[in-house]
């Protein structure tokens, strides 16, 4: 659905994004993490259309940039950081305008639709300059999606929205994906990019990796598996030791701290092993690196 070979933007000569080669099958929330500056909006320019690469090609929706670029912009949908709205206009007409301008044949079917969708059918007629923040960002959402684009690029969804905006959007974006839709996602918040995402990318003008949340973590760090014993810890350690899989034990406090390659195939045995040899074995956990910690590891 989205395929990027080498593309390349630089301003003058400032390199905004180097060779970034990605692929982005149909139905995937693609999440594209980076510090600021990194090169994510630019990239959802040259995806869209808005902007033009200094080099490299690229399909969206089985369209080439560059080429095809009317037919990207109609087949796309865009949020924008900042969306700009008619602040004087309601938000009824604020969404017919632009579905009149993408051609949409149902206007009013297709504005109360996605007006109910999110919450803002009762204040419809109401001017968009009156609206919260959170209820300005909803509404252009559903600006993005008067034409039923089969590829989304949200660039920060959910900034500077309160806890309850922040969850209906991604509320919002689960419903989208369970559609078949393809959502290209933006965040600086790595909680939602861990929640929302099937694959991340992290990007510092090179794209730095691509990978399932899991998958960076196996990259990055060790699976540690804790066994908290009701009993002194450190007289298991040469049990557990010289077991498949095990790579580390360390006796912490009342905890026993396992470096294991594969803790779903190797964690009865060690659970076995302890039980059997008289542990107070309370309960199992692993200890899980955030996405926080990962995409610092990697940035730094």
């Amino acid at each position: 659905m989205i395929e990027t070979t080498n593309i390349t933007k630089k301003f003058d000569e400032h390199l905004a994004v180097a060779d970034l080669n990605l692929q982005i099958p149909a139905g995937e929330v693609f999440g594209f993490l980076g510090p600021n500056g990194a090169g994510k909006t630019t990239t959802v320019r040259m995806l869209t259309s808005l902007i033009a690469p200094t080099s490299g090609t690229a399909t969206v929706a089985g369209y080439r940039i560059g080429e095809e670029d009317q037919e990207i912009r109609r087949h796309v949908g865009i949020l924008t950081e900042t969306p700009g709205l008619y602040d004087r206009l309601s938000a009824e007409r604020n969404l017919a305008i632009y579905a009149r301008l993408y051609e949409v044949k149902a206007v009013e079917e297709q504005v109360e639709k996605y007006l109910r969708m999110l919450g803002l059918w009762e204040r419809r007629q109401d001017a968009a300059g009156t609206f919260s923040k959170g209820m300005k960002q909803k509404l252009a959402i559903a600006r993005s999606l008067l034409h039923e684009p089969r590829v989304l690029f949200l660039d920060e969804p959910t900034a500077g929205l309160d806890p309850e905006a922040s969850r209906l959007v991604r509320e919002f974006i689960q419903e989208l994906r369970r559609e078949g839709r393809t959502i290209f996602l933006t965040t600086h918040n790595l909680d939602e990019a861990e929640r929302l995402c099937d694959r991340i990318a992290v990007i510092n003008r090179h794209l730095l990796v691509v990978d399932t949340p899991s998958g960076l973590r196996r990259r990055l760090y060790d699976r540690q598996v804790v066994f908290h014993l009701g009993d002194e810890p450190a007289r298991y350690v040469p049990l557990l030791e010289p077991l498949p899989g095990v790579r580390r034990v360390q006796a912490v406090d009342n905890k026993l701290v396992a470096t294991i390659e594969e803790p779903e195939d190797q964690n009865p045995a060690l659970i076995r092993t302890l039980v059997e040899a008289g542990a107070e074995l309370q309960f199992v956990g692993e200890l899980r690196h955030s996405l926080e910690d990962i995409y610092l590891e990697l940035v730094k």
